[in-house]
């Protein structure tokens, strides 16, 4: 018996037909059924009932899959251990980001990461917290920034972002020290599309409010320059923000409402030692990077 035999015999059981393992693992449906054949034979038993509808593992066949996987994991463990005594410096890793974490965090951790792993290649991938999710699922990046927690995906929370409202420099409220949203409620809204819009538009719903949304953007920037020519007021996160903002007055919200970000794999089982160093690294860059941007 052979590990690609397990291999194979876990992609069948896994899929019900031999067309589809063979889709999932890049073997024809022949190959597929020559190397069960195969197996079956070496080994004395039917693994599979096959019918019409695709194909079912026997009683005996349940047994020797459920071994065949701890097999194959017990492998992976080995291939993890080898690769990290060999080290993860040689590596490359490719990076899922959105725009303000690109702008605000990557730069000192690219710095940092190339100091501690100066062979370790590192690509940067730029998108929306949709195509990262999606990224992360198809294999197109190793890790991904994401707002945090996120169903099927596993990683670990980085920053606590609050979000800050956004009004004209001349607005009534811009005098006060903070401002609630039951206040924002009725002024021309620009809500902000880059993907906080899940997370605004749920703050007003769980306090039964319906901004009055005049426009939607993506683009920060061409937000803030909105606010600042008074045609409405919005709420973007810290992070976003730039230095200086003389027409735009920058408010805390009350109560706070802060976006999670986090950094994260398909897996973390899964996860290469090198994909894990790299997260170990971004923990610890995360923690003087939240007290020196956000003071806390």
């Amino acid at each position: 018996m052979t590990l690609f035999q397990m291999e194979v015999l876990v992609a069948v059981s896994d899929s019900g037909s031999f067309t589809r393992a063979g889709e999932k693992i890049g073997l024809s449906q022949s190959g597929v059924s020559h190397t069960i054949h195969a197996l079956e034979k070496e080994l004395g038993i039917s693994l599979f009932t096959r019918s019409r509808t695709g194909v079912k593992l026997t009683a005996a066949g349940g047994q020797v899959d459920a071994s065949a996987r701890i097999i194959l994991e017990q492998t992976a463990a080995i291939k993890r251990i080898s690769a990290q005594a060999a080290g993860i410096h040689q590596a490359t890793i490719r990076i899922g980001s959105f725009p303000s974490m690109t702008t605000s965090f990557l730069p000192a951790l690219l710095q940092s990461i190339q100091k501690r792993y100066p062979q370790m290649d590192t690509r940067v991938f730029e998108g929306s917290y949709q195509e990262i999710k999606q990224w992360l699922q198809t294999g197109v990046v190793d890790v991904g920034f994401h707002p945090w927690p996120e169903a099927g995906l596993e990683g670990t929370l980085l920053i606590r972002d609050n979000l800050h409202a956004v009004l004209p420099a001349h607005h009534p409220l811009a005098t006060k020290s903070s401002v609630t949203l039951e206040q924002l409620a009725d002024e021309p809204f620009i809500m902000p599309m880059a993907g906080c819009e899940r997370l605004i538009s749920s703050e007003f719903q769980k306090k039964g409010l319906e901004p009055q949304t005049a426009y939607e953007v993506a683009d920060n920037a061409t937000i803030l320059a909105m606010v600042e020519a008074g045609v409405g007021v919005s709420v973007i996160p810290a992070l976003t923000l730039p230095a200086s903002l003389p027409q735009v007055a920058v408010m805390e919200l009350s109560p706070l409402v802060t976006r999670h970000i986090g950094l994260t794999v398909p897996t973390l089982a899964n996860a290469s030692p090198a994909v894990l160093a790299f997260m170990r690294e971004a923990e610890r860059i995360a923690t003087n990077f939240q007290k020196d941007v956000f003071c806390t």
